[in-house]
Formats: structure tokens, sequence, C-alpha cells
């Protein structure tokens, strides 16, 4: 007997796929075997309703025609059943598995806006669903991405000015994520902030249009998150460059600061010949991946001591933040490999790069937040809770760390 596991081509508008052909043709009998527990369900009802004649009053009339419903496994066609009254009583079967005008499934429609948030445009979206689900696929378009998107502005709306949940915020990360506007010359620089509460839960808690991360916009963004109840965190994690520090110490003085080692890193290796980079690169990660802040103190003073006769910028850029590159030890050593960067908001945004780059542009401003609103809550969905998450009580509460280690009365008597 010859096996082959070589798939034939029907022609240019789809293949032959015997498997997929069986699985359609289950799914057929089984949704007309629901359909019809459906309509026994409903006759049901009428069971004791007689006509003067002694005969049932409600009574079975035949199939509307079939039409095709598209699946995640291609078109299924599908009869719905008709009854008819013989007492003038109008009476209609409705079928709560697949109601009138549906020609999808919902898990279907979902993956319309997935497929334009990781870069199909709504112009391309037709010869996509083609491919995928066949070329009787014609129901699905971009005007169903359309739609969703104003759904989109209507929850984006109600999100950002929703009451923030009672349990305290521990740690945000703070950054702006710049990108291309149809039609205008500036870029879009959405000021994002996530925070983690205390049970380790990461979530967003804003995304607002800025004017290129100015001290105004970044207070603003605090005063509403105050304003919705967000309480002083015990730190902030974010880029130098930022206004948010000067919007921090007005709205939070309380908190304390945490600059971005990655960011820090790219901006000292910038100020150096490129032949130099690579040790230099090795020589700061010998700063921030010590196993004590005595041990990060001796590689920085180091790093000063070998670039800055030659290069005093680059050495001058690290310095600088001293004080706030090293806040993280202060912190329990569990949750260093989370503090240390502002990370998180860097790769939840990483598709909008991509995203617009597939539509060149073409997305306005309001459009392109409720973009991000939406590419926000598909990653959340992913999200672990914080590693080491049941040190962050401890933070709360003030416990004292050095080292990452927790400080007790004994390590501090034997000190």
């Amino acid at each position: 007997m010859e096996t082959t596991n070589i798939v034939d081509f029907a022609g240019p508008d789809g293949i032959t796929d015997t498997l997929t052909e069986l699985l359609r043709t289950g799914a057929q009998q089984l949704i007309a075997t629901a359909v019809q527990a459906e309509l026994e369900g409903f006759m049901a009802q009428f069971s004791a309703d007689r006509t003067e004649a002694g005969h049932a009053a409600v009574v079975r009339n035949g199939h509307h025609p079939a039409r095709p419903f598209q699946t995640g496994i291609g078109p299924v066609s599908v009869r719905i059943p008709k009854v008819r009254s013989k007492n003038g009583q109008p009476v209609t079967f409705r079928s709560a598995l697949v109601p009138p005008y549906v020609r999808k499934t919902k898990t279907l429609e979902a993956a319309l806006p997935w497929l334009y948030l990781k870069g199909i445009s709504s112009g391309e979206m037709a010869p996509a669903l083609k491919v995928l689900l066949g070329p009787d696929a014609a129901g699905l378009s971009g005007n169903t991405v359309s739609r969703l998107k104003r759904d989109w502005a209507k929850e984006y709306d109600g999100w950002r000015t929703a009451e923030l949940d009672d349990e305290p915020l521990v740690y945000i990360w703070a950054d702006g994520v710049h990108s291309g506007l149809r039609g205008e010359d500036d870029k879009l620089c959405a000021l994002v902030i996530i925070g983690v509460t205390a049970r380790g839960k990461k979530g967003f808690l804003a995304i607002e249009d800025g004017v290129r991360e100015s001290t105004q916009s970044w207070r603003e963004v605090l005063l509403s998150l105050k304003s919705r109840g967000m309480n002083a965190p015990k730190l902030a994690i974010g880029d130098g460059a930022m206004g948010f520090w000067s919007a921090l110490d007005e709205v939070y003085p309380e908190t304390r600061h945490q600059r971005c080692w990655q960011h820090k890193t790219m901006n000292v290796l910038n100020c150096l010949p490129k032949l130099s980079q690579p040790r230099a690169k090795a020589a700061i990660h010998n700063i921030w991946q010590a196993e004590n802040k005595d041990d990060a103190d001796k590689a920085f003073d180091l790093f000063i001591k070998i670039y800055e006769p030659k290069y005093p910028k680059a050495t001058l850029c690290l310095q600088k933040d001293r004080e706030e590159l090293m806040a993280f030890f202060d912190f329990p050593a569990q949750h260093w490999q989370s503090i240390r960067t502002s990370n998180p908001i860097k790769s939840a945004f990483a598709t909008i790069r991509h995203r617009t780059k597939r539509s060149k542009g073409c997305l306005s401003r309001d459009g392109m937040l409720h973009m991000m609103f939406k590419l926000g809550q598909c990653a959340e969905q992913n999200w672990r809770k914080l590693r080491g998450f049941d040190y962050l009580a401890k933070v709360i509460t003030g416990v004292t760390f050095k080292d990452g280690i927790e400080t007790t009365e004994n390590s501090q008597i034997a000190a």
C-alpha cells in the first residue's frame, strides 16, 4: 500500500485537505444536532397548545435556505428549522447557537482586530482572510475592523478615567513610546506607565498623549492617576532623559528613583568610539551585575578611572546619575532583574514599530493611542507575576534591605 504526505492543490483558490473536510463535516453534524436540540426545547413550550380540532398549535415547517457560517476551519453550511402556528399566533424559532444574520463565529471575529494589530491593514484584510479561510470568506472584511476600532475608542475613554483598585502599588515603570502619524511631522509621544501591585500583578496604569515627554505632560498624567486613587509607589523606574522625574518629585516626592541601566548603557556607549564600546559595555555590566553595592561602587570607580582621561563626556553621563542607578540595591534581590530597567514597557510595545511600518503611518493620533491600548491589553494577558512577589508586602511595610537581603536585628548587631 502506497502512502504519501503530499497535499494536492485543487487550484489557485484553495487546496484539497481531507482532514479539514472531515472536520468541517463533523462540525456541520454537531451544529445540526445542537440546533435540533434547541428546536425540541422550543417546541416543548407549546406541547399543551391545541387547535379547535385537537391538533398541535405549533408544528415544524421545513427549513430556511442553507447559509454558510464562517468558522476557524472554514465555511460550514447551516440549515435552521422553521415552525408554523395554526392558531393565528405569531411564533418564530430563533437559534441561540446560530442567531439570525450572523455569518461568522465570535472567535473568528475576535481574530480580525488581532490581525489588524499585528500588521494587516484594513485594505489587506480581505485578501488575508481569503488565504486563511478560502474564497468563501467574502463576508469578512475591513469594515469589521473599522467598527471594532470605534468600540476601542469607547473602551479607552472608560479605562483612562476609571477608579484604580484599592490594592497599593509598589513599583512603577515609566517611558515614552514614539510613533509616526499620518499627515503630521511630529511623532506621537505616548506617555506609558506600568505598575505592579502588592500581589505581584502587573498592569497598565496610563497610556496618554504627551508633548515630547515634557514635565508638564508627565505632571498631568501623574495627577490624573493620583485623582483616580494611586498611592505613592516605593520605586519608579525610567529613562534619565525624561521630564518624568521632575513631575514625580512634585506629585509623589517620597517615591525613590531608579534609572534604567539599559538606557544608560546605550547613552554612555554613544559617547565612545566603536572600537572602545565592547570593553566599555563589559565594564558597565560589571557595575549593575555586582552582587553587592560595595563591589558595584568599586567597578563604578574603575570605569571612571579608565575612561575619564580620554572620554570625559562618557564618564560624566554615567556619573551624574550614580545614586539613582544604585537604588535597586536597597530592594529585594529577587526584584533586581525587573527593577533595573524599563524593559516591561519596551517589550510590550515592540509591535508598535512593526504596525506603523506595515501601515506606512496611516494612523491618526487618536487611532494610534487606541491601538496602543489594545496592544497593552493583549500583552497583559501573557504577563506573569513579578518574580519574588511575596517580598512586595515587606517593601510596602518598610522592611529594610541591604544588597538585596532583608536586614534583621541580628545581622545589624553582628555587623
